[in-house]
């Protein structure tokens, strides 16, 4: 329907109009425009499946996750935007032996990812990652606090 010849041209009703026949084009009539991306799902799912213990000391942070049966390699651990810690990587499932077939499968495979926001006084040129026995710690240190100010003396001139 086009709303113009009703004599609606205002760009609520331009957007609603192509929003209108969107929908109308599209094969699958059940996807939403606001619909959630795939990525987007993939990462939820990830982020809500790995938990994390975040500990602070006095000179750093420390994120403790549990990664039981990973290698080293399939562990990423980055800093993006200069202050988002983020870990990531992926569980794959170990390969069917001849003969052998799952009868229950309760391990978790799959992509796994965390973020963190981390905090202005975190040193991210000074990060440390361990695994050991299943269990990733990163440790960021934390800047040293900034020296307060002196007081900054003005001569006064006589004029």
């Amino acid at each position: 329907m086009d709303f113009r010849i009703l004599g609606l041209d205002s760009p609520l009703f331009t957007t609603l109009n192509q929003m209108i026949d969107n929908s109308e084009d599209s094969a699958d009539h059940s996807k939403s425009i606001n619909a959630p991306t795939r990525t987007y799902v993939r990462d939820a799912k990830a982020m809500a499946a790995t938990p994390a213990d975040v500990k602070e000391y006095p000179n750093s942070y420390v994120f403790i996750i549990d990664m039981p049966g990973l290698k080293s390699g399939d562990i990423k651990v980055q800093v993006e935007d200069d202050n988002v810690l983020l870990i990531s990587g992926e569980r794959k499932r170990e390969e069917e032996k001849e003969g052998a077939k799952y009868v229950r499968m309760e391990r978790r495979v799959g992509k796994f990812m965390r973020k963190f926001v981390l905090p202005e006084n975190a040193d991210t040129d000074a990060i440390s990652a361990v695994c050991q026995d299943g269990v990733l710690t990163v440790t960021v240190q934390k800047l040293p606090p900034p020296e307060p100010k002196k007081p900054k003396t003005i001569e006064v001139k006589i004029a």
